[in-house]
């Protein structure tokens, strides 16, 4: 794919999701940081339910190394993986009080430093809290960067992340991501993407595929 291709696609995306945003509630760097670590393999809805009262029990990284890690396992149960985010969660919190004076670092390099902070929660945290243009590669992100040809089936998730950075320019890498998202999320489905109203189908292999199929089924 090619950028002029790429400017069509995303200008598609703009019309369909002027408003796309990060659907984590949080007020700060240290808020969102913990959201995003505990949105792995979990829906930002379920996120949103724990943290509502997660953030008003704890509100600064003290707060979390202070009670036995048993207590915190029980606040974040509803998440999946919990334990093993629960200690992330508390080793995370003693490095930011250590290294950072109990702030979160706003450079890339260090954030993916901390417990549970991989490179895509380093990019969402940079991106969304200090403002430094990134594109964060989720589920959502990958799936429909493959299937509009943005990237190949085999490219793992750095290589779609580089191609999606040469293909867009670096002002709109953040606004693109949410809008990766909110169409992966709200419209090119993991199993049931509406590929019969979908304008980008013709630049779609996948919803090609699927649309020729059910015109097969239809015809039997």
């Amino acid at each position: 794919m090619n950028k002029k291709q790429a400017r069509s696609i995303l200008d598609i995306m703009a019309s369909m999701f002027p408003d796309a945003h990060c659907e984590l509630n949080h007020t700060n760097a240290f808020e969102l940081t913990i959201a995003v670590l505990l949105s792995a393999q979990c829906t930002d809805e379920t996120v949103n339910k724990v943290t509502a009262s997660l953030f008003q029990k704890y509100k600064r990284p003290e707060d979390y190394v202070a009670v036995p890690l048993d207590e915190l396992e029980q606040d974040i149960r509803r998440i999946g993986l919990f334990r093993n985010k629960a200690k992330h969660i508390q080793a995370l919190c003693r490095m930011v009080l250590e290294k950072y004076d109990g702030s979160i670092p706003e450079k890339h390099e260090q954030l993916v430093e901390l417990p549970g902070v991989g490179r895509k929660t380093a990019n969402v945290v940079v991106s969304n809290a200090f403002g430094v243009p990134a594109i964060a590669v989720d589920t959502h992100v990958e799936r429909v960067s493959k299937r509009l040809g943005m990237a190949s089936e085999d490219d793992s998730v750095l290589e779609v992340e580089k191609k999606l950075m040469k293909l867009v320019p670096k002002e709109e890498w953040t606004d693109t991501h949410h809008r990766l998202i909110f169409f992966g999320r709200y419209h090119c489905k993991a199993q049931n993407p509406q590929c019969s109203i979908c304008p980008l189908l013709d630049v779609c292999r996948e919803g090609k595929k699927r649309m020729k199929i059910v015109s097969n089924r239809k015809s039997i």
